[in-house]
């Protein structure tokens, strides 16, 4: 195994939430301000996935105050995200879901998947 593979796999966070496009989440990341931490909780769904072992990815869009829509990457294995909720698994047959930023109110639903 060379040097760089090696190094991956040791950043690689065990037991991480097997998430999907679509799936309604809740991630709590821990924030410094200056010499205080604390956990903020950003929850909404999850838009794209990006692979790439320990660059892997995922995009989360919520809409917060007033209508507008956020969205926020996440390092998948980063040692700021203490946990990621699987609240809901939606029904998504896209791998991206670039379309529901035109989307408004209850357009922007996906069905919840039946296991």
């Amino acid at each position: 195994m060379d040097l760089i593979t090696a190094v991956e796999e040791g950043q690689l966070r065990e037991g991480v939430a097997e998430i999907r496009p679509g799936d309604t989440v809740r991630v709590h990341i821990r924030i410094v301000e200056g010499d205080r931490e604390r956990t903020q909780v950003f929850q909404g769904t999850v838009m794209r996935l990006r692979k790439g072992s320990t660059r892997t990815t995922f995009t989360v869009r919520r809409i917060a105050a007033h209508g507008v829509g956020v969205e926020r990457t996440f390092p998948l294995h980063s040692p700021r995200i203490e946990k990621i909720e699987v609240l809901r698994h939606g029904h998504a047959r896209r791998a991206q879901l670039y379309y529901l930023r035109g989307r408004r109110g209850k357009a922007a639903r996906l069905r919840e998947k039946r296991i």
